[in-house]
């Protein structure tokens, strides 16, 4: 049996039995810094905190340790993090996490080249077709869709957060964006307290609209990722989220166990709109059709014993 795959059993029955609650998935938010100033961001509005190599990696670690096996490297924009002193860079990270992390992968705004990234996945930005697109993230849209296609990754992603500013063309946009990247994973804006909040969050009942245009497409053959039990399950936030399953950490390496928003803003599970965490939760709840996602997405590789 490969060791993956003994992992998530053993994981899975310490879990339930033993009541040992461990992480599998790790966030890392490596960085603030970024070139865009997202309307809907409010990361890059917080003081810039560039973590050193060595210190980067610790981190890392640390995540590992604490039972993480898949890590996102996120920000801001990973691709800009550098230590200039060792003249290391992100792709110097990637390479290093790989050696024990199943699956290591990297979420980008998609500005810059996206070729030669040694993640086992790539997350681009996409949020919206070019006016929406510019509004939302700036004048940006024509360079990262030359660089989506010039990429030579094989297993990349976009993922959309859908807001009111883009929620009216959610099928254009997904039928814009399919025959350009192997698949398309979706959430809805969470409001963290910005200004821009107000003109940004998809009430509920909107929400249940754009899920149903979704889950239409995904049974039309476009590359939609989520899976139906996740997306019928996001309607109402009908769901149980088990979020001990996730670690993340922030780039001064502060690290917290639980829901994605702790030490980042205030929590209203009710207003949830992150997937990856319904998928996730769904998973543990022995979903066939969430396991499936994981499965397809990281590309879990063998880890040397």
């Amino acid at each position: 049996m490969s060791n993956w795959v003994s992992y998530f059993l053993k994981y899975y029955f310490e879990t339930k039995i033993f009541k040992r609650k461990k992480p599998i998935l790790a966030g890392y938010k490596i960085t603030y810094n970024c070139n865009l100033r997202c309307i809907h961001c409010p990361y890059w509005r917080k003081v810039h905190f560039e973590p050193k190599y060595q210190e980067a990696l610790e981190t890392v670690k640390k995540m590992y340790q604490m039972g993480a096996r898949i890590l996102i490297f996120e920000g801001g924009e990973p691709l800009l993090w550098k230590d200039k002193e060792l003249n290391k860079d992100i792709i110097d990270l990637i390479k290093e996490a790989k050696k024990f992390y199943f699956s290591v992968g990297i979420t980008t705004n998609g500005t810059l080249k996206l070729n030669d990234i040694p993640s086992d996945v790539i997350w681009v930005s996409f949020d919206g077709l070019k006016e929406t697109y510019n509004k939302v993230r700036g004048v940006f849209f024509d360079r990262v869709i030359k660089n989506i296609k010039e990429s030579n990754h094989e297993n990349l992603y976009v993922n959309i957060t859908i807001n009111k500013i883009n929620a009216f063309e959610i099928e254009e946009m997904v039928k814009f964006i399919s025959p350009l990247v192997k698949g398309i994973t979706i959430q809805f804006h969470y409001p963290y307290g910005i200004e821009e909040d107000k003109d940004l969050f998809v009430p509920i009942e909107e929400r249940k609209i754009i899920i149903d245009k979704l889950i239409n497409l995904k049974k039309k053959g476009y590359p939609l990722a989520d899976s139906y039990v996740c997306l019928q399950s996001m309607k109402n936030n009908s769901w149980k989220c088990h979020d001990w399953m996730l670690v993340n950490a922030n780039p001064d390496g502060s690290i917290t166990q639980g829901c994605y928003l702790k030490s980042r803003g205030k929590i209203f599970c009710n207003l949830c709109g992150f997937a990856a965490h319904v998928e996730i939760s769904k998973a543990f709840d022995l979903s066939l059709s969430c396991i499936n996602v994981g499965r397809k997405i990281f590309k879990y590789r063998q880890i040397p014993a």
